[in-house]
């Protein structure tokens, strides 16, 4: 199986390869790993600090791991910080964030890429965030006696590991110190698979955005946008989203304001949602006096959308019409009621927690969300939903201190 895993490494490598010339996307992919070796040793030539090692697949595992590395910078600021990528959506956005000392792709997982890496970045620690499992990396770490932990994990029973014939990838997880994961039902089944060294400790994702809320991060646009009129943010919208979206704005527009934030910052797609409103819009970055008039404002920049949903008093949340939902602790840490389509939601515990709670509302189409937002917009049934939105952050803060009381001693010893 060692093998089989190893030619299906060799073949995805040489897949990114050829695509890359067509695909900006898995260009980058090649590219960020090009002479990867060479720029990784010169960047640890010098260093003598210990040095913790934070693995994330993308953007979202990113924002996860954040409060983690940032709890440790605070209390260890000696200690150096190695954040490594999989995916470029996730290394181009953060190349430069400041909390971490180095900041690279993660080579292939070979066995002398393991080797020479952890030779290289010999971390005392490692944290591989939620659906991180690498085989040679995590065999190279348990053989050197290297702690490593997997935070914000979360499993199912469709995945390979409990699977008859999954005895390679349940091997993987043997390789790892401690699972803190995200509910009961991975608890159950790690354990159902002899793996004890596990609790459950939650989601990281609801301390950094109860951060978020704490931080005076005033949007003066957004504000003079919204005045004093309700206003629904969308946030991270797709293509299969305006379906639902573009025909419910037009009929609402007269009631409530939008703010809409791409997913993908193109001028194609900026026109193609400013084409299709019947009413006036205006982009963040023509955005300048009076703005009352408008009653759309389109966000045509990446990395404000966490601090624009104080501004809302509902939320659409895209992405569940297509690949996966986005994040929507985002929008609920503001207590305020939350939409997103039904077709792709399934895989994320606080989607699932807040629609049985009645805080969100997964939509099939536009007549579906006019009568949801109908119904949740009655006084009564909208203060009920802002509380439960409130209360379900309140309630699962916290995980970030579980996985410290763990790390300290491993920190503190070294």
């Amino acid at each position: 199986m060692s093998l089989l895993y190893t030619l299906a490494i060799g073949l995805l490598r040489f897949l990114y390869f050829v695509v890359g010339y067509f695909d900006a996307k898995a260009n980058a992919f090649v590219s960020g790993r090009r002479n990867f070796f060479k720029r990784f040793q010169k960047a640890f030539a010098q260093e003598n600090e210990p040095v913790v090692w934070v693995h994330c697949a993308s953007l979202g595992e990113f924002e996860q791991g954040r409060p983690v590395i940032e709890k440790i910078k605070a209390e260890f600021p000696k200690h150096k910080i190695l954040l490594t990528f999989f995916s470029p959506s996730g290394y181009e956005v953060r190349k430069n964030y400041t909390k971490a000392d180095y900041i690279f792709y993660l080579p292939w997982d070979t066995q002398k890429n393991a080797v020479q890496f952890i030779d290289i970045a010999n971390p005392i620690l490692v944290i591989f965030v939620k659906y991180e499992f690498w085989n040679f990396y995590t065999q190279e770490l348990k053989k050197r006696n290297i702690p490593l932990i997997s935070i914000s994990a979360i499993f199912r029973t469709q995945q390979l590991f409990f699977k008859s014939y999954g005895e390679f990838y349940r091997n993987m997880l043997k390789n790892f110190s401690w699972f803190f994961v995200q509910n009961d039902e991975s608890v159950r089944l790690l354990k159902e698979i002899n793996i004890k060294n596990v609790s459950r400790a939650g989601d990281t994702r609801f301390d950094r955005v109860n951060q978020l809320v704490k931080q005076d991060n005033e949007i003066p646009i957004a504000k003079n946008f919204k005045g004093m009129e309700k206003v629904m943010v969308v946030g991270s919208c797709w293509r299969e989203d305006l379906d639902v979206l573009i025909p419910f704005i037009n009929e609402h527009y007269f009631s409530l304001k939008f703010i809409i934030a791409p997913h993908e910052v193109t001028e194609a797609f900026l026109s193609e949602i400013e084409g299709a409103l019947n009413t006036k819009s205006i982009r963040y970055s023509q955005a300048m006096g009076n703005l009352e008039d408008y009653h759309v404002l389109i966000i045509d920049n990446v990395g404000m959308l966490g601090r624009l949903y104080r501004y809302g008093e509902f939320a659409y949340v895209g992405g569940a019409f297509g690949k996966g939902l986005h994040n929507i602790l985002e929008a609920a840490c503001y207590g305020i009621p939350v939409f997103f389509g039904n077709k792709n939601y399934e895989k994320f515990q606080e989607a699932i927690d807040l629609i049985n709670r009645g805080g969100a509302f997964e939509l099939g189409d536009y007549r579906d969300m006019k009568a949801k937002y109908e119904s949740v917009n009655v006084p009564e049934n909208f203060l009920l939903a802002c509380d439960v939105t409130r209360l379900y952050v309140e309630e699962n803060l916290g995980a970030t201190e579980k996985i410290m009381d763990y790390c300290r001693p491993l920190l503190v010893k070294v």
